[in-house]
């Protein structure tokens, strides 16, 4: 962990560098929204500062970082006095922490003397299980039903107005709903962004140059404290509610989940992934549930919170100076983590272009052990300004690959030179880098570049070109090694006796790769322009292509006019694709190619009766009879959309085997038409949803 190995050892000096490093973290990300730390550095070292001031009761203190909410409100609102204070949530990291709270919790109520209540905690007391929001707390009030304040949690009794601002989010009503209104009801839940808003958000800031934004939840936050609150209605934020502070003139409510009611009764958001269980068991089994499915959700979360549902028990129970003993967050693996950025290096891809990436320390972040991450481009790198030496925060969400978010400044070392863009590619070659003026990727432009060479090969063999199985990076390395590979065409004429003279090869996976290679040969046009690496070219591009020219010979026999003519590509993507086919090398290939008997045409597509024009369907989960192309081609040739969200737009969501809980949630509280297979089937052939 970062920074740690530097604390000194002295308890009272430890605890002293402790509370005044956690102050301004605190300070970074409650009042600058621009932490310089993860969380999951943050939580270690307030749970250390915990353990020292557990171990030495005579250093504690009630203005220490472990005994306070958040931090002071900014100076940029207008204060809000909280009526109900917004407390924090202590935190579980594992099963074993998560059961020592429930244990503690049974055992409170047997020590304030109740022992129904003891019985009940310890045996089938009830728990709510809602997910964490990755967002910023606010509490929003209605008077009379109507919107008239929302403030920040701020340091839990004083926030920040930011009424202008959340009144321009599209999910929180000015006006509530239903026949019982309270007089006063103050909802406290998160504002967050979603997921799709935030890509989209960095999509344009790469484009207009400036630095990509570093999370969703440190966006949002930075959205929702606009002084212009124009800006803040163009953000696309959301809201969940989670809780009820003060409440005038409401009913009579038992337990938490009946509050959860009220709120969506009321016209709130309240967020459809939450159960009610009987046990922790329970409650472990719904938090496992979400570590595999966090990323099936259009909105970022880090834990689970847990509640004692019984409003009775939690008044019993009570609270700490800082948060509720009643409720507790159990934290999901952090997908943010510090290590230190070893050097910077570039790979160059097939079509050359030249990528760099940091080489770090190994770290384990989002469920792997990371020691490569992208840098994306030289503008990126120079925004964020990261340096080789330097601590940086990476970050890993699911499957995406790895990213370097930014350096930890704190620690940077005072001898730090900027990084600079190689002049010449890192290959035997050393030919020039080139940036063409309006990109934002050098390229190396030596046809010959054996990381060109080795990529190019790799990605014709690839499933989405040519779909040879059997040939994939080790095969390919070693077979340039032997001297039978130097170009796509080789693959068609690889000496299978040398390759069988070699240690570790199989007759069998020799037999599969010699058929595989031979297959290859029947792949469509689409799939040979596609593993061609003509720059700009990708999958949709090439079949749009092949559509069009219908051949090889046609397509080659093409100018600019004639590629021009093709709707749906544009001037870049002509220029290339002629380039491509005027160098006299590119020719050469395709007649090596034709010789070996690679000559494809385009599939003959049929035009499918127009069933679902204007219509929206979302697909989950797993169908017998179509794989996840098939079905969306199913959609759209049928003149559909298949979005992959619901929204009150959606026309009917399916649902194959093991669907996306969030979808299926979606769709009921939409009303939106759910359909099984069968349904599915019968509405692309009729356009017809059942009745």
């Amino acid at each position: 962990m970062a920074g740690l190995g530097d604390l000194p050892d002295d308890p009272l000096e430890r605890v002293a560098v402790l509370r005044s490093t956690l102050e301004r973290y605190n300070r970074e990300y409650h009042e600058l929204d621009a932490p310089s730390v993860p969380d999951s550095v943050y939580d270690q070292l307030t749970r250390e500062l915990a353990a020292l001031e557990a171990e030495h009761p005579e250093l504690a203190s009630p203005d220490s970082p472990t005994q306070q909410v958040g931090s002071a409100p900014s100076s940029l609102f207008a204060e809000v006095v909280h009526r109900v204070p917004m407390m924090s949530l202590d935190n579980a990291m594992d099963q074993a922490e998560l059961h020592s709270w429930g244990e503690r919790t049974a055992r409170r109520l047997g020590e304030i003397g109740d022992a129904d209540l003891a019985e009940r905690a310890s045996g089938v007391v009830r728990y709510v299980c809602e997910l964490k929001i990755d967002g910023l707390a606010v509490s929003i009030r209605y008077e009379g039903g109507e919107l008239v304040q929302a403030a920040t949690r701020g340091n839990g009794r004083v926030g920040e107005d930011v009424t202008a601002n959340v009144a321009t989010i599209e999910s929180v009503p000015h006006t509530l709903v239903g026949k019982a209104v309270p007089d006063v009801i103050e909802a406290r839940g998160e504002i967050y962004l979603p997921i799709d808003r935030f890509e989209a958000l960095n999509a344009a800031q790469e484009a207009a140059g400036r630095p990509r934004y570093a999370n969703p939840r440190n966006t949002a936050a930075g959205s929702l404290r606009q002084k212009d609150v124009e800006m803040t209605r163009g953000r696309g934020l959301a809201f969940w509610c989670y809780q009820l502070g003060e409440v005038v003139g409401g009913p009579a409510l038992a337990g938490h989940s009946d509050a959860l009611a009220l709120l969506g009764e009321l016209g709130l958001p309240v967020n459809p992934e939450t159960a009610v269980v009987d046990d922790l068991d329970e409650v472990y089994a719904f938090s496992q549930r979400w570590l595999e499915h966090r990323h099936d959700l259009p909105y970022e979360i880090d834990g689970v919170v847990v509640k004692v549902d019984a409003l009775e028990l939690q008044r019993r129970l009570g609270s700490t100076s800082k948060a509720p003993r009643w409720a507790i967050a159990y934290k999901l693996p952090p997908e943010e983590r510090t290590t230190v950025l070893t050097s910077i290096e570039v790979s160059v891809g097939r079509t050359g272009k030249v990528t760099p990436f940091a080489v770090l320390e190994p770290v384990f972040v989002g469920g792997s052990t990371v020691g490569l991450a992208t840098l994306h481009n030289e503008d990126q790198v120079r925004l964020k300004d990261v340096r080789p030496g330097d601590t940086v925060i990476v970050r890993k969400a699911g499957d995406v690959i790895p990213e370097v978010v930014g350096p930890v400044l704190a620690e940077r070392s005072k001898k730090s030179k900027p990084w600079t863009f190689p002049a010449t590619c890192p290959c035997d070659l050393g030919s020039p880098l080139v940036r063409v003026e309006g990109e934002s990727q050098h390229r190396c432009v030596h046809a010959d570049c054996p990381f060109q060479r080795l990529a190019r090969i790799c990605h014709f063999a690839s499933r989405g070109a040519m779909d040879i199985d059997g040939l994939g990076e080790k095969q390919v390395v070693k077979f340039i090694e032997l001297g039978l590979l130097h170009d796509v065409a080789d693959i068609y004429s690889l000496d299978f006796d040398v390759i069988a003279s070699q240690r570790g090869y199989q007759q069998r996976s020799i037999d599969k790769l010699r058929a595989a290679i031979e297959a290859s040969k029947a792949r469509p046009l689409a799939n040979l322009l596609f593993g061609l690496n003509i720059v700009h070219v990708g999958a949709s591009v090439a079949e749009v292509i092949a559509d069009a020219f219908g051949s090889l010979d046609a397509l080659m026999g093409a100018d600019e006019a004639d590629l021009s003519a093709v709707e749906g590509i544009g001037p870049v993507i002509v220029s290339s694709v002629a380039q491509f086919f005027s160098l006299e090398a590119n020719q050469e290939l395709i007649v090596r190619l034709r010789e070996a008997g690679v000559d494809p045409v385009a599939v003959e597509r049929t035009v499918a009766p127009q069933t679902l024009a204007g219509m929206s369907v979302v697909v989950t989960g797993s169908l017998t009879d179509f794989t996840r192309d098939e079905v969306e081609h199913a959609i759209k040739s049928r003149g559909g959309k298949s979005p992959g969200s619901v929204s009150k737009k959606t026309t009917a969501v399916v649902v194959g085997d093991d669907p996306g809980a969030s979808k299926l949630s979606k769709a009921t509280e939409l009303g939106v038409p759910v359909l099984d297979e069968a349904q599915f089937v019968r509405l692309i052939e009729t356009g017809e949803l059942p009745t």
